[in-house]
C-alpha cells in the first residue's frame, strides 16, 4: 500500500502532513511513502531526510497522486489535482466540508473516499487523532506571544525604585483548547487573566489555571454533547454584552478564540464595546478566518479603532509550522493506523467505527 502527499500552496499553508519521524511509523506498518520534490524544504527539511527513510521523491505531483492509494494533506487539493484522483483512492485532511460541499459531493460520486479530520468525534479513543486540539493549543500560545510582543507596555507587575508598573490585564473570549492555552500562557508571563465562555463547565478549568471566570447571571450551559459551544439565546447575548462592556473598560489585551464548528464565528466584541476600551489596548482575533469575534476584525490586517488595535490572522500556525506539522503528522498517522487492517494489509472503511463514520464525508 502506498500513501502520498504533495506540497501545499505555501502562500497560504506552510504545514505538512508527513514528517521524517512519521515516515518511520508508516514504514513499520508496511507502507510505501511517496512525496513531491522539496516537500518540506521550507521547514528546513531536505528531501534526503525523507529518502534516507525510504521515501520515493517525485518531481511531478501527478505521479504521487496517480500512484498512491491514499493522499494525505493538510488542506483540500486544488481543482486540477482533484481531477486526477481515481476510484477507491482515499483523500484525508482538513477538507472543510462546509465550504467545499460541492467538491466533496463530486468526489463521492466518483467513489473517492474522503475523510475530514476536523469532524473527529470527541471520544477518548480519538484523542490521539484530534487535530483541532493539537493545533488549537499552539494557536492559543502563539496568539498570546504575538499580542504581548505588539503591546507597548510590560506584562508582569514590576516594582522598581522609580515606582510600580501594574500587571497587564488580559481577557480571553472562549475557553476551549486555544482559550485555555492562552490563559495558561498569559498567566505564566505575569498577566492578570479573565475569561468568558458560554459553557458553564469551563469555569472550573479557567480557575484551575489561575484565571477569573466572568459568568453571566442566570446563565445556562450552552454546550453540545460533543463538547463544543452552541448558539446562545438573545437574552444570554444581551447579558453577556453588558458584562463584557463593563469589563473591557479595564482590559489591556483581548484574545478571541470562540468558534462554532461549521458556522460563522459569533460576533462577541461589538463596536460600542471597543469604544470603551482604553487607547493602546489591543484585540487579537483568532477567529478572523471565520468572520471574527470582534465586529471590526479584518483578515490579515491591523485595524486602529480610536487607538485600539485589532489584529486578525488567516492562519496563525504558519508562524509555528514546524511544531504544528509535527503534531499534525502524528494525528494523521494515528488516524491512518485506525483505518488500516494489519491482517488484510489494506484500508477497511468500517462504518461501525464511530471515528470512521463521523469523519467520512458522504
Amino acid at each position: 500500500m502506498i500513501i502520498g502527499s504533495i506540497s501545499e500552496n505555501r502562500n497560504i499553508e506552510k504545514r505538512v502532513a508527513i514528517t521524517p519521524e512519521s515516515v518511520k511509523k508508516y514504514k513499520s506498518l508496511g507502507f510505501e511513502v511517496y512525496l513531491s520534490e522539496n516537500y518540506a524544504l521550507h521547514l528546513g527539511i531536505e528531501d534526503k531526510e525523507y529518502t534516507s527513510q525510504g521515501v520515493k521523491i517525485f518531481n511531478k505531483e501527478d505521479e504521487v497522486i496517480l500512484n498512491s492509494n491514499a493522499i494525505l494533506q493538510m488542506n483540500m487539493l486544488n481543482d486540477e489535482n482533484l481531477d486526477k484522483l481515481k476510484k477507491d483512492q482515499l483523500l484525508i485532511g482538513v477538507l472543510n466540508p462546509y465550504s467545499n460541499e460541492k467538491k466533496l459531493k463530486e468526489l463521492n460520486s466518483k467513489k473517492i473516499n474522503c475523510f475530514s479530520l476536523e469532524l473527529l468525534p470527541r471520544i477518548t479513543r480519538a484523542q490521539s487523532m484530534d487535530i483541532l486540539s493539537s493545533q488549537a493549543n499552539l494557536a492559543g500560545y502563539k496568539a498570546v506571544v504575538d499580542s504581548f510582543a505588539y503591546f507597548q507596555k510590560a506584562i508582569p507587575m514590576m516594582m522598581t525604585a522609580a515606582g510600580t508598573i501594574s500587571a497587564a490585564k488580559v481577557l480571553v473570549v472562549g475557553a476551549g483548547v486555544a482559550g485555555l492555552q492562552a490563559i495558561a500562557t498569559a498567566k505564566r508571563m505575569g498577566a492578570i487573566v479573565f475569561a468568558t465562555d458560554v459553557r458553564i463547565a469551563s469555569k472550573e478549568q479557567v480557575e484551575s489555571l489561575g484565571g477569573k471566570f466572568l459568568i453571566v447571571e442566570g446563565a445556562e450551559n450552552l454546550e453540545t454533547e460533543g463538547g463544543y459551544a452552541k448558539e446562545a439565546s438573545e437574552d444570554f447575548k444581551k447579558k453577556q454584552e453588558e458584562l463584557l462592556k463593563e469589563t473591557l473598560k479595564k482590559i489591556d489585551i483581548v484574545i478571541c478564540t470562540a468558534l462554532i464548528p461549521g458556522k460563522k464565528a459569533p460576533v462577541i466584541i461589538k463596536k460600542d464595546m471597543i469604544n470603551v476600551m482604553t487607547s493602546g489596548s489591543l484585540i487579537y482575533d483568532l477567529a478572523a478566518s471565520q468572520g471574527g469575534n470582534s465586529e471590526l476584525t479584518k483578515v490579515d490586517q491591523v485595524i486602529d479603532a480610536n487607538g485600539v488595535k485589532i489584529m486578525g490572522e488567516t492562519n496563525i500556525l504558519n508562524k509555528l509550522p514546524v511544531s504544528a506539522s509535527n503534531l499534525y503528522s502524528k494525528n494523521m498517522f494515528n488516524f491512518v493506523n485506525n483505518l488500516f487492517d494489519k491482517e488484510k494489509k489494506n484500508f477497511v472503511i468500517n462504518l461501525e467505527d464511530e471515528i470512521i463514520k463521523k469523519t467520512k464525508v458522504e
